[in-house]
């Protein structure tokens, strides 16, 4: 295996990318200017060094605890639990949510060896305990394994007293058409259905 397959083959485990995706994007490195491909693999080289997880929420950062945790302009009584780091920053992109957020680092899934304790649950009913939280929004992915830690959430937290829990709502896309929705889909549309 020469260096542009070993390096097609490393491109192509990152998620979203198969083997046409990963060859094109080699083809393009070897194309690009020497000083852009150094700089991009000095970049790779110490991302890992600079960026670890937030000690308080676990979202990526390189300053610790990350500044959605310090701004002191940021609601303190909600938290939004999302399975990954990167739903921190989906969320964040929409611009509507103003409160703290904590990172599980993935779900409940039994098939795969996945239990509670390998997730960041103990430290959210830490954050719960002092009484300041009033209200936690669950956003988990509307897959088995996310509502299946919803649920488990949603139990753990009911034995605080006092804070309100909810759930992401889900069903049809704005802009989105019925003919085209899947079933699932559409049987959430109608369970998470609200008065106009």
């Amino acid at each position: 295996m020469n260096a542009i397959d070993e390096l097609t083959e490393s491109f192509s485990r990152l998620p979203g990318i198969g083997k046409k995706s990963a060859g094109r994007l080699v083809n393009y490195i070897l194309r690009a200017d020497a000083g852009y491909v150094k700089k991009f693999a000095s970049q790779l080289n110490s991302l890992q060094e600079k960026i670890k997880p937030c000690s308080i929420c676990g979202t990526w950062t390189e300053d610790d605890p990350c500044p959605i945790c310090t701004d002191s302009l940021r609601d303190r009584s909600i938290i939004c639990v999302v399975e990954q780091p990167q739903d921190v920053a989906t969320i964040e992109s929409s611009h509507e949510f103003s409160g703290l957020f904590h990172v599980l680092g993935g779900v409940i899934a039994p098939l795969e060896g996945v239990g509670p304790d390998q997730l960041n649950i103990q430290a959210l009913l830490k954050r719960l305990s002092d009484g300041s939280v009033k209200e936690v929004i669950i956003a988990t992915n509307p897959t088995v394994e996310g509502d299946t830690t919803a649920l488990y959430l949603q139990r753990m937290i009911a034995a605080a007293a006092g804070i309100k829990v909810t759930r992401l709502a889900s069903g049809l896309p704005v802009g989105g058409d019925l003919e085209y929705a899947d079933k699932l889909t559409l049987a959430r549309s109608f369970r998470g259905r609200t008065e106009v």
